[in-house]
């Protein structure tokens, strides 16, 4: 049975490639990214569904991610810039040192990220201000590719959100998901009921293909 048929909308959520001057925050800055690692987007597209809708952000750097996921899979699509889909914008503290940010910042009390998520950054927006994006992307999105696979190109911040709306999270517990660069990160909408199901986080499958290598092709 297919998904179209179960009734099921799967969303694999990639963050996008590992930034070079990750010394400076960033957030919607449009920076580049770094995609040459061969085994990364190899791993990447022996994942991925082959009949899937290509989401990304309005940044580059989760477009220039699609299109090397795209050519190792040796696929064409036109991935549609979903704005909503953009990583925080951190307004004044953008282009600051995160070493001299961090300084006199208690990390005790917000471990995760730039503070509590209900904080609007000066000239920028809240972590729950992304969250409240996100989701409402989402539902909309729902609508339009329900029993489809979505491949959505996005960001640490995005991402957290959608895992956050999926499992009915407040923002604050929505930021203690840990995302790292080219990891998927699975949810699946159930459309009879509406419920989620979420399937993976954080998966980096160049990993267990690198354990693999080392076992010889052997399971323990």
């Amino acid at each position: 049975m297919n998904d179209k048929e179960s009734g099921e909308t799967r969303w694999w959520w990639i963050r996008h490639a590992p930034v070079p001057d990750s010394v400076r925050i960033y957030g919607q800055s449009d920076v580049d990214c770094d995609v040459s690692s061969v085994e990364v987007f190899a791993a990447l597209a022996n994942e991925l569904p082959r009949d899937a809708v290509w989401l990304t952000s309005n940044l580059n750097r989760t477009q220039k991610t699609a299109a090397a996921i795209l050519s190792a899979m040796g696929a064409a699509a036109e991935p549609v810039a979903i704005p909503e889909f953009a990583e925080q914008n951190l307004g004044e503290w953008q282009g600051q040192m995160r070493a001299d940010f961090f300084a006199n910042f208690d990390r005790s009390r917000y471990p995760f990220w730039f503070g509590p998520a209900a904080e609007r950054a000066p000239g920028g927006e809240s972590f729950a201000d992304v969250c409240t994006r996100v989701a409402s992307a989402i539902e909309r999105l729902n609508k339009e590719y329900a029993g489809r696979n979505i491949i959505a190109v996005a960001h640490g911040g995005s991402i957290r959100a959608a895992l956050g709306h999926s499992l009915g999270l407040d923002p604050d517990a929505s930021l203690a998901f840990v995302v790292d660069n080219c990891s998927i990160s699975r949810m699946d909408r159930i459309e009879r009921n509406g419920i989620w199901r979420v399937a993976t986080v954080n998966h980096r499958p160049w990993l267990g293909a690198a354990v693999w290598e080392a076992k010889g092709g052997v399971v323990a």
